[in-house]
């Protein structure tokens, strides 16, 4: 293995500790229901076809996922104008308030984490890895993702 497959394996348990860490320690909503409501925030109005595919996740899961958003408040149906038969779902104020939340509870538990952990100068230096980690996410190359 070189030392950039080692690299890369060294960050990519790193970044899915973390991710873990946080949920773990931060979360107030389930992950799928964040996920779809963060999607949903991002992108805008998509179907529940369009939200399995973006999460990964079959549309059956998916579908079950809408119905517990829909149960709660957070998303409501409305008409797609470009399939007659079809629909979109839309955030609502209550999905807003309820992703809001969430992400605050992210954000200040991975604040505290990094005043409680890390010296000066490592607080430094994690400052430019948000740039980086933007860059490698939108990188496009290398092998596609099997299925």
């Amino acid at each position: 293995m070189s030392d950039q497959e080692r690299l890369a394996e060294r960050l990519r348990t790193s970044i899915g500790r973390f991710v873990r860490a946080t949920r773990l320690h931060a979360d107030t909503l389930p992950p799928p229901l964040a996920e779809s409501l963060g999607l949903l925030d991002r992108e805008g109005d998509a179907s529940t076809a369009t939200l399995a595919q973006r999460r990964g996740v079959r549309h059956q899961s998916q579908s079950r996922t809408v119905k517990d958003l829909e149960a709660l408040g957070y998303v409501e149906r409305r008409d797609d104008p470009h399939d007659r038969r079809g629909f979109l779902l839309t955030l609502t104020a209550q999905g807003r308030a309820a992703l809001d939340r969430d992400r605050e509870a992210r954000s200040d538990w991975v604040a505290q984490a990094v005043e409680a952990v890390l010296k000066p100068d490592e607080r430094a230096q994690l400052g430019v890895l948000p740039e980086l980690l933007d860059r490698l996410s939108d990188y496009d190359g290398g092998p596609s993702r099997a299925r």
